[in-house]
C-alpha cells in the first residue's frame, strides 16, 4: 500500500506537476528525483542487449550450420547405402576407361551391363578411389561380375565398393 504524502508533499507535487491531477502521470512512474520519466521511453542498455543477443545468434549460426557435401561424400553414402539394401543380379563388364578428370589424377571408369526383370541396364562407376580394390588390368571385355543394385530403382548399381567386391577374378 502506498505510503500517504503529508499536506506539504503533496502540494509541492501538484505545483510542479499540474498533469498529476488530470491523471495523464501515474505515481509509480515519479521518480524519486521529482522529475516524471516518459512512459515510451526504453533504455539504451536494453538495445545495446538486443544487439548484442543478435550477434551472437548470427555467430552461432555461422560456426554451427551443417556444411554442404561434397561429391565424393555423396558417393561414398550411395556405395554404403547400396551396400546395405541392394540385391545382386549377374553383369558383365563392358569396358574400362580412364578420362581427364578436373583433379590432379584422370578418373576411371568401369563400365557394365546387367539385366533386371528383362529390363538390360547399361552403367558405369566411377572407381577413381577404389583403385587399391581391384585390378584394373585384369578387367577384360567380357569378365562376368555380380552387380549390386537398388531393388526401386534398379538405374542405381555398383561393382565395387569398400566393403563389397563384384568382379570375379
Amino acid at each position: 500500500m502506498p505510503a500517504l504524502l503529508t499536506r506539504c508533499q503533496s502540494s509541492r507535487l501538484l505545483r510542479d506537476f499540474p498533469d498529476l491531477l488530470s491523471g495523464r502521470i501515474l505515481l509509480q512512474e515519479l521518480p524519486r528525483c521529482g522529475r516524471p520519466r516518459p512512459i515510451n521511453m526504453i533504455p539504451f542498455r536494453l538495445y545495446l542487449f538486443i544487439l548484442v543477443g543478435i550477434a551472437v545468434l548470427s555467430l552461432a549460426y555461422l560456426l554451427l550450420r551443417r556444411k554442404p557435401k561434397t561429391a565424393d561424400d555423396l558417393e561414398r553414402e550411395r556405395r554404403a547405402w547400396l551396400d546395405r539394401i541392394g540385391r545382386i543380379t549377374d553383369g558383365t563388364v563392358i569396358d574400362v576407361q580412364e578420362m581427364p578428370g578436373t583433379r590432379e589424377r584422370p578418373s576411371t571408369f568401369l563400365i557394365y551391363q546387367y539385366d533386371v526383370a528383362g529390363v538390360s541396364y547399361e552403367a558405369s562407376q566411377d572407381v577413381t578411389y577404389l583403385r587399391q580394390f581391384i585390378n584394373l588390368h585384369s578387367c577384360r571385355l567380357g569378365l562376368p561380375t555380380s552387380v549390386r543394385f537398388d531393388p526401386h530403382n534398379p538405374g542405381n548399381s555398383l561393382v565395387v565398393s569398400e566393403r563389397w567386391m563384384g568382379l570375379r577374378q
